[in-house]
């Protein structure tokens, strides 16, 4: 999934004090007195007389249609209004969603049993609400940007949909009755039951799509099946929910309305937050405010492990990017260890592979120049790109694309910096856009390096390394490889041991490693502020699918 103008590129000395945190990419807010107030936690468990909450989630989000969107902005607002057959607890665990129970007994052929369930407007859930969702995320009249999700799970048929030589009936999805669902495979995927969790693969109201078409989405038009229904949303502005009378499970949640801010500035978000604003952040912290942060606000600093990786994704159909020297040498020659370490600060790990090393059934790989000193890695570096045709007498020049965000500003300021440094002859024209532009830019290969970052669908290596098979609608870079995409291929033959898919899974990092088609840079941190009044919030989840009915406003 997905994370959330122009500028000369800076010397050195910008990239020092960026590293020593001696300059702020759009500044910050002071920190108020009295820290140790704001240190203080909430003693009593007695839950507050309102239950309201107010959240930053990061980002405008480009639509509210479970089918047609692939970011986390997006994903953390459809988490709250629909429900897959699975879903996930507090701590990240693939739990009972629609479906009560599930069963294969061959991996290929699953039937999940759906729940006594109702839309927000009343309807029953049905089996036929999910196969008529199911196709429709692979039917190219969706122009889903997560087709290609169904195909790598291997549903029948899912790929020839996409590629418009089946129809979308055709798709291996049945309901035998209302009640019960089948989904047949071509292969056997033993993790499919954790990839129903994904917000893809969440139902839509047949009715009430086909009825208002792309209209469904807006307020008072929203049939959804989540813990919550959509009240308001004001575009750049707030989103707000209000508390689903319909959902099963509603005798279990507390908050009855929750407001959701699309506020893209880490330093606004912490702004806003000291100032009462915010009762829960945005994973993006300030990266020159984070130590401060931690040591004035305590234990309201949430820190965990996450499943995502940040990275410069390189367009392999255009020019320089489309010469696999070029992009080996930029990826040897980006010192990442002062980019995350010093620059960026937060805790995160130097990403020497796309997987990151928690990600249940990974087996790390580790490329030979990890080893070398920064001095080989240039040489190596420089060798390539005289052997590209670049040097001192031809200046490789390229744009680097991010969306707007000062930490998004501040990495590719430093990542600019150090490239010019190791090589010279490079010049790197930075650009920014919004979010929904910087995604349609993506998406349409109208880049030539882009700010990339991924968060896991599910917890399995395959969640990653599948964005970069041939064809996978989220591989912006147009990478191929048919050893990489025949390695993929044998994790799922049904003899394939899962010591085996481990080490096949480590086999095709190395194919990444030579080819290069994006420089990964950093294993993210999941880190947000989050007040001490606010219950139910955990660290546990590297996943980071937070849920708002798992939450809980204490007196404060």
């Amino acid at each position: 999934m997905s994370t959330s103008g122009k500028h000369p590129v800076k010397t050195s000395a910008l990239l020092l004090a960026l590293a020593f945190g001696l300059t702020a990419c759009g500044g910050g807010d002071k920190a108020p007195a009295g820290g140790s107030d704001a240190k203080s936690t909430v003693q009593s468990g007695e839950l507050a007389e309102k239950q309201e909450i107010v959240i930053n989630n990061g980002a405008e989000p480009e639509s509210l249609d479970p089918h047609k969107v692939s970011g986390v902005p997006e994903s953390g607002v459809l988490r709250q209004l629909l429900e897959g057959l699975t879903t996930t607890d507090a701590d990240g665990n693939t739990v009972p969603g629609m479906a009560e129970k599930w069963e294969s007994e061959d991996n290929k052929t699953w039937i999940f049993h759906l729940r006594d369930a109702k839309w927000s407007n009343g309807d029953p859930v049905t089996a036929e609400d999910f196969a008529y969702s199911l196709r429709r995320v692979t039917d190219p009249a969706t122009a889903s940007p997560y087709a290609s999700y169904l195909a790598d799970a291997k549903v029948a048929n899912a790929q020839a949909i996409i590629d418009g030589k089946a129809k979308p009936d055709t798709l291996g999805v049945k309901a035998i009755d209302p009640k019960t669902l089948e989904i047949t495979l071509s292969e056997p995927v033993p993790y499919f039951p954790d990839m129903m969790v994904h917000t893809s693969v969440k139902p839509v109201n047949p009715k009430v799509v086909q009825e208002l078409g792309d209209k469904w989405t807006a307020p008072g038009n929203f049939v959804g099946n989540g813990a919550y229904t959509l009240k308001e949303w004001a575009v750049n502005s707030q989103i707000v929910l209000e508390r689903n009378p319909n959902y099963y499970n509603d005798a279990k949640t507390t908050i009855n309305k929750a407001i959701l801010l699309p506020i893209a500035s880490p330093p606004t978000d912490v702004a806003r937050y000291k100032a009462g604003e915010i009762d829960m952040g945005y994973t993006d912290l300030p990266t020159e405010q984070f130590q401060s942060l931690k040591q004035e606000l305590g234990d309201q600093l949430k820190v965990a492990p996450s499943l995502c990786t940040y990275y410069y994704e390189m367009n392999t159909t255009k020019a320089p990017f489309d010469n696999p020297k070029v992009r080996r040498a930029l990826a040897l020659a980006l010192d990442r260890d002062t980019l995350v370490n010093k620059v960026i600060g937060r805790g995160e790990t130097v990403a020497y592979q796309y997987t990151p090393n928690a990600t249940q059934g990974d087996k790390p790989f580790e490329p030979e120049w990890k080893s070398w000193s920064k001095e080989q890695r240039i040489a190596e570096a420089k060798k390539l790109l005289a052997e590209a045709g670049y040097g001192d007498g031809k200046p490789l020049n390229f744009e680097l694309l991010y969306n707007t965000n000062e930490n998004h500003k501040k990495a590719a300021v430093a990542a600019s910096s150090l490239w010019k440094e190791a090589l010279g002859f490079v010049n790197i024209t930075l650009t920014n856009q919004e979010w929904k532009t910087y995604l349609d830019s993506r998406r349409t290969q109208k880049f030539q390096m882009a700010r990339g970052g991924w968060c896991a669908d599910y917890n399995e290596p395959s969640s990653f390394l599948n964005t970069l098979k041939s064809g996978n609608s989220n591989n912006h870079a147009k990478y191929t490889s048919a050893q990489f995409d025949s390695l993929l291929d044998k994790t799922l033959h049904p003899d394939t041991t899962p010591e085996q898919r481990a080490d096949l899974y480590q086999q095709a990092e190395a194919v990444l490693d030579v080819d290069q088609p994006q420089a990964n840079v950093y294993h993210y941190v999941s880190a947000r502020l989050v007040k001490p009044y606010v219950a139910g919030y955990s660290v546990k989840d590297p996943m980071d699918n937070w849920q708002i009915k798992n939450l809980s406003v204490l007196k404060h």
